[in-house]
């Protein structure tokens, strides 16, 4: 469905961040019950982002082009409880799942900290953590696994919240502000919780939860399996 400029102005409140929503491009349809305010566009790589990404996110000898990539802009419930836009780099073939789910996160008013592409931190995973940063692509080594691509380098993986779902492999906790939530039992807010309403959204989508692995806890990370 593609939608004019003036409706775009007004899905998007009048807000400055309009300026994201091109003429023509593709968006959800019009907001559902319990959904009013969600906006997401899904757009190529432009040149200015590509430049951006080229030597921080990603580098020569990646598994995929920057051509495959997309970029998602939407809007997303905040902490303070305001909406806010936020900024994901995810492989084409999967944007659409990832906005169906973002949506039913929206809607079920699960907070993020903050979702912003991983060259605002260097490229670093660790910063971005810290961060409590929502991210998506980024061309690395699997934590742990030096000589492995991470699934994060196809864009076919999201990390979210990464200090209220840290990732847990034996006395390892990243970030290290996680740690006073490895009590998973102490449900807090922007916590992923097994059978919550965010992993049922992203295993309908068919993204599998680090949350259920055996050997390590990963409980920010969401993956299309690669392979």
């Amino acid at each position: 469905m593609f939608w004019p400029r003036s409706l775009l102005t007004a899905l998007c409140g009048l807000s400055a961040a309009c300026a994201l929503a091109q003429p023509g491009v593709a968006i959800p349809p019009p907001a559902e019950r319990g959904e009013a305010g969600f906006v997401a566009v899904v757009t190529r790589i432009d040149h200015r982002t590509a430049q951006q990404m080229r030597g921080v996110s990603w580098k020569r000898g990646c598994p995929v082009p920057i051509r495959a990539l997309r970029t998602i802009r939407m809007t997303h419930r905040g902490f303070d409880g305001k909406v806010r836009w936020g900024e994901l780099v995810v492989h084409k073939n999967v944007a659409p799942r990832v906005v169906r789910v973002f949506r039913k996160m929206y809607a079920a008013g699960f907070p993020i900290r903050r979702m912003k592409r991983i060259e605002r931190y260097g490229g670093s995973d660790d910063r971005s953590m810290a961060a409590d940063n929502t991210s998506a692509f980024n061309c690395r080594p699997v934590t742990g696994s030096p000589g492995r691509f991470s699934v994060h380098s196809y864009g076919k993986a999201i990390d979210i919240n990464t200090i209220e779902n840290p990732y847990v492999n034996g006395n390892t906790v990243l970030p290290a502000a996680g740690r006073r939530y490895l009590d998973r039992g102490n449900v807090r807010r922007g916590m992923i919780v097994k059978g919550g309403k965010v992993t049922r959204a992203f295993r309908r989508a068919g993204f599998d939860w680090g949350g259920n692995w055996t050997s390590l806890k990963d409980y920010q990370h969401f993956e299309i399996p690669i392979g």
